[in-house]
């Protein structure tokens, strides 16, 4: 599924080419790159379409992109390293950047919210049987 590409044409992959450039390319990207480099290009490039129609601005960015790469189901510490010191250069405050390190903690909760019920259920159905 390559491009064919003319030598006066402009690159096929231009997201791609510019997250490579930038240091913001993540190597577990690499195989489906590989596979398919005008999917992967066109999924990136709609992820950045918010920022590029100044729909949210870049600090901002940085604040979603830290809070997915920390929360519990990614944990990614390059992305979390690499968009904390963008929102630092934005000039986010530690403060702002604790403040979504804390509400993304938040998403651990659920693990005891959905399992602790479960554990009183079952614990009373054992206890019930026992009888």
């Amino acid at each position: 599924m390559n491009a064919t590409l003319t030598e006066d044409s402009m690159s096929a992959t231009p997201t791609l080419d510019h997250l490579r450039a930038s240091g913001g390319m993540n190597p577990a990207w690499d195989s489906f790159v590989n596979l398919d480099p005008q999917w992967a290009e066109q999924f990136l490039h709609t992820a950045a379409l918010p920022v590029k129609r100044g729909l949210i601005d870049p600090k901002t960015y940085e604040f979603l992109a830290i809070a997915v790469n920390a929360s519990c189901t990614h944990m990614y510490s390059p992305g979390v390293r690499r968009h904390t010191r963008n929102a630092l250069k934005l000039g986010a405050s530690p403060e702002e950047i604790l403040a979504v390190l804390q509400s993304v903690a938040m998403l651990g909760i659920h693990t005891c919210s959905l399992g602790a019920p479960i554990l009183l259920e079952e614990m009373a159905k054992l206890a019930a049987e026992a009888q």
